[in-house]
């Protein structure tokens, strides 16, 4: 979907009234009105059945936005205020990480090929004879579809001169590139973990907003509040969501309350010459290809669907974990909180001890909001080191990250890069290719979102805004 929708606002609207409530000291108080506060006015059009309904949704949203699963909400009688009272006393949030908010979910009818009433009844009628299952009728010049009979190949859809037949889909079921999202015996959807990557499409497909993260904004300001030191390790694909400097994204960070910045470039950089060298080392080995390692999401997709990809992989750690080693040498004491646009990477940061938390771009959007810092006009500051290589900065785009290791290779003459630009059809079949021994090159760079970081399930900015941003800011990198 488009990154500009209302779901996204809503959704942003309550991190927004989060955020102030928090830093007014009135959140456990204040909490339980902001769903009245939404849906207040005489103007207010219901979404649902009825303003009651789109409350029940707006707490369930609130609860997912204070950091816990929405399953189980209706059982334990809870009070908003109540959840604000768990989130302060947490001392870390733990998975799943996307968690399915029934109240939201629309429960769509299965995916389903459809006649609209563009159907001319035509002489040739090419869906009645080409569908291999015989499930089209035409009555009365007009075409239907049996769907009893009916097994979605679709190629009545593709054979409609008039494009009079159309697909109704499920977008979760048919966002998530491994299946891990199916119904329940009451219609509503399930993701089944042992399965799900964290890709998070299902988050940015879902027109109902029913698929949610575990927000752990909550978690920083409290942070904060106790006294604690915060350094932000901002991802390269983050200096895209905001339409200004490195500089002045770094002065609104510390405005907003971190007391450090890094490039998580710097780390980029590292991973970049670890793999180059890497790659040179099994190549002398005799060894067919070798894949990046940077995507979580891809990681995850290797260890529950494709184990025969696993040797294959980069034993180089991620940019996030090096640039958190630099910053806990720098600041041992202050906690480390990536900034990315990833759902996956919150279940990275769970498992690596260097990092404690982890936001998304779209966190740290509402925070800037709810403290009215303008990245525009906001005094510029420095990062923690100074510039990272233009190599590191290009790792948020499709192809950045392969470039980035050849351009670290003393000898790059042997240097056959393939892309998997994303977890589609085109980009599933490859890995399994490669997988099963058929590679054509010898090193595949990996990206679970098609176009790169940049168009991670959890940004805030067209990626193809954002990238003309981090494009800019590589040019301007070292090296």
């Amino acid at each position: 979907m488009h990154y500009n929708n209302n779901a996204v606002l809503v959704k942003r609207q309550l991190l927004i009234s989060l955020i102030k409530l928090f830093l007014e000291d009135k959140l456990e108080e204040g909490i339980d009105r902001i769903p009245y506060q939404m849906t207040g006015g005489d103007d207010y059009e219901p979404v649902r059945c009825c303003v009651y309904h789109d409350r029940e949704i707006l707490k369930s949203r609130l609860i997912a936005r204070l950091g816990f699963s929405i399953e189980g909400y209706k059982d334990d009688g809870g009070s908003l205020s109540g959840y604000v009272r768990k989130a302060l006393e947490r001392e870390r949030i733990t998975g799943p990480f996307i968690t399915v908010l029934d109240d939201a979910c629309n429960a769509c009818v299965k995916t389903q090929f459809l006649v609209t009433n563009a159907c001319q009844g035509c002489l040739a009628r090419p869906c009645f004879m080409n569908c291999p299952k015989k499930a089209i009728a035409i009555t009365q010049n007009h075409a239907s579809i049996d769907n009893s009979k009916c097994v979605n190949c679709g190629i009545c859809l593709q054979s409609c001169p008039y494009h009079a037949i159309i697909k109704i889909p499920v977008p979760c079921e048919e966002s998530c590139p491994v299946g891990a999202i199916a119904k329940d015996e009451d219609g509503k959807e399930r993701v089944d973990y042992q399965k799900c990557v964290f890709c998070g499409n299902c988050m940015r497909e879902c027109p109902f907003g029913a698929m949610m993260d575990k927000s752990q904004i909550i978690d920083v300001l409290k942070a904060k509040k106790a006294g604690k030191k915060l350094s932000a390790l901002l991802a390269p694909a983050i200096a895209g969501q905001f339409r200004t400097s490195l500089e002045k994204l770094t002065g609104a960070l510390k405005k907003a309350g971190f007391d450090e910045v890094y490039e998580v470039a710097l780390g980029a950089d590292i991973t970049a010459q670890k793999e180059a060298q890497e790659f040179t080392e099994r190549m002398e080995k005799g060894e067919p290809f070798m894949t990046t390692s940077c995507c979580p999401a891809y990681r995850e997709l290797v260890k529950k669907h494709l184990p025969a990809l696993a040797p294959r992989v980069s034993d180089t750690r991620t940019p996030m974990h090096y640039t958190a080693e630099i910053a806990a040498q720098d600041h041992p004491e202050n906690l480390r909180v990536f900034i990315g646009p990833c759902l996956a990477k919150r279940k990275e940061g769970v498992d690596d001890s260097l990092i404690d938390l982890v936001l998304s771009a779209e966190e740290i959007g509402a925070l800037f909001m709810a403290m009215n810092i303008d990245t525009t006009t906001v005094e510029e500051s420095a990062t923690a080191i100074g510039k990272a290589k233009k190599y590191g900065r290009s790792f948020p785009w499709s192809g950045g990250v392969a470039e980035a290791v050849k351009g670290n290779l003393e000898d790059a003459s042997n240097f056959r890069p393939v892309s998997v630009d994303g977890f589609t059809k085109e980009g599933l079949k490859t890995l399994k290719d490669w997988s099963e021994g058929n590679n054509t090159g010898n090193i595949l760079e990996v990206m679970a979102c098609t176009g790169g970081c940049i168009a991670g399930p959890m940004v805030i900015v067209n990626p193809k805004i954002s990238l003309n941003q981090v494009k800019k800011l590589a040019a301007e990198g070292q090296g």
